[in-house]
């Protein structure tokens, strides 16, 4: 994943683009960067790699020496932003939030009208936003450029782009990811969270429609190019990487897990009697207490993520690291977990492993049971608009496993979307598997209508492709 930020200031934007861009470190883990714009110097770019050290330390030394009124910046899970461009259409920088899964088709197509070469990164892959600003360069003016690179992606993208002139802000054509607008006396910002400017003082303007472009400059926004009709935002944002205090289409993500946890617990009434109900850290608390209102049992936390080392949720992209982290980040609360009863409520199970290794950490520490409540449904298809995941295959899914044993390995789409009904014993069996591969006590997933529940915009809008295939 990753989230972007943007200033438009008549002063100096530097430090709001320094915050504005820290306060997306829960979205990545591997680069960082700023691209700045004055009058008198022009443009100014620093990246850096943040896999070791937060964005704040590899930073803050850059802050004192940029300058400009205009500004934006990322933090990336995958590839270098901002990149600056100099093309026929003038000089750029721009960054970007998004999937393309026609990225050689479409380098192709750029060699074929004429864009001589590409940068290549490691492993023989072409950036992603370098091959979104390519599309834009192949049209007379920025704003039909943007309209044509998500026209031809498949895929999303979610863009920033700053001339010498202003911002231009383009949300993803369906609305996949979010895009937002805050404004204070002789500035405005734009940012994929919302919560990401309030302390800056910054308050709340507007938030783009799908496929919306604005323009933004320290006097206002002017509208490019209207929202379409058809929206489809990442149900994911609200159940996992969405931080607490930011709200999407309205909606609050830590207010929506409160009711994902409550309607959790109305399904399991009279079902299981825990001692206690805890969240896996960060995500699956508010999930946790949502439960534990609802139910009457009480909330605790039986172990402890070490945020003084541990403080951002995503994790290294080798399976070894993150099973190492994932037992290493977690210190017990032996008084609270020794011959309880524990529900436990995570925000999904992707693979499986890390929490098997969980559960398997609670019963050695004097765990009598342990209950599974995953707060969204089985995910059953790899996401094929966001990068939210690092599985590389839809058989790193556990429930893909799973089928595939029962199945076999051609499963067709009508047998898929019998295991996604929660009603059907193939459902049914599939979860009573789950449960004793991965040594549950029991096993519940959220039901995908009590999850459309959950969010409470019109189901129409939301993108549930990973739990149900459907488009």
């Amino acid at each position: 994943m990753g989230g972007i930020f943007g200033v438009a200031s008549k002063s100096d934007c530097v430090m709001d683009l320094f915050f504005g861009i820290d306060y997306h470190s829960h979205l990545g883990t591997r680069r960082g960067g700023m691209a700045v714009y004055s009058r008198s110097a022009g443009f100014d770019r620093v990246i850096h790699n943040i896999e070791n050290s937060p964005f704040r330390t590899k930073f803050d030394k850059d802050v004192a020496e940029m300058e400009g009124n205009l500004g934006i910046g990322c933090i990336s899970d995958n590839e270098p932003q901002p990149l600056l461009v100099r093309s026929h259409l003038g000089n750029f920088a721009i960054t970007t939030v998004g999937k393309i899964n026609n990225i050689e088709a479409l380098v192709e197509k750029c060699f074929k009208d004429g864009h001589t070469h590409f940068l290549e990164m490691s492993g023989g892959s072409v950036n992603p936003t370098e091959v979104t600003a390519a599309l834009i360069n192949q049209k007379d003016s920025i704003v039909e450029g943007i309209r044509y690179a998500q026209e031809m992606i498949e895929g999303s993208m979610t863009l920033l782009l700053m001339t010498g002139e202003g911002i231009y802000a383009a949300r993803d054509r369906y609305g996949r990811t979010p895009l937002v607008i805050g404004k204070k006396e002789e500035a405005c910002c734009v940012s994929f969270e919302s919560h990401a400017y309030i302390n800056l003082g910054y308050e709340d303007l507007k938030e783009l429609g799908p496929g919306e472009i604005d323009f933004i400059t320290p006097e206002g926004v002017q509208v490019l190019q209207k929202p379409g009709d058809k929206m489809r935002i990442c149900s994911f944002l609200w159940v996992y990487y969405g931080y607490p205090t930011s709200t999407y289409e309205g909606v609050n993500v830590e207010e929506m897990r409160y009711k994902c946890g409550d309607i959790l617990a109305g399904r399991d009434a009279g079902e299981v009697n825990p001692d206690l109900v805890a969240g896996v850290p960060d995500s699956g608390i508010a999930h946790a207490i949502g439960y534990a209102n609802r139910s009457g049992v009480p909330f605790a936390r039986p172990f402890i993520k070490y945020t003084p080392t541990w403080p951002r949720s995503f994790m290294p992209t080798q399976q070894s690291q993150r099973n190492l982290i994932a037992r290493m980040k977690l210190i017990p609360v032996h008084r609270l977990i020794k011959d309880k009863s524990l529900l436990m409520i995570d925000d999904s199970i992707v693979r499986g492993t890390q929490l098997r290794e969980t559960t398997e950490f609670l019963y050695n520490n004097g765990a009598r049971e342990v209950h599974i409540r995953p707060a969204c449904p089985p995910l059953l298809y790899g996401c094929k608009y966001l990068n939210f995941s690092r599985s590389k295959s839809e058989m790193d899914l556990i429930t893909r496993r799973i089928i595939a044993k029962r199945e076999g390995d051609n499963v067709s789409d009508q047998i898929l979307q019998d295991y996604a009904n929660p009603d059907s014993t193939n459902y049914k069996e599939m979860l009573e598997e789950i449960r004793k591969e991965l040594n549950f006590t029991s096993l519940k997933y959220h039901r995908l209508d009590d999850l459309k529940k959950s969010i409470d915009i019109e189901p129409c809008k939301l993108c549930t492709y990973c739990w149900n295939g459907q488009e």
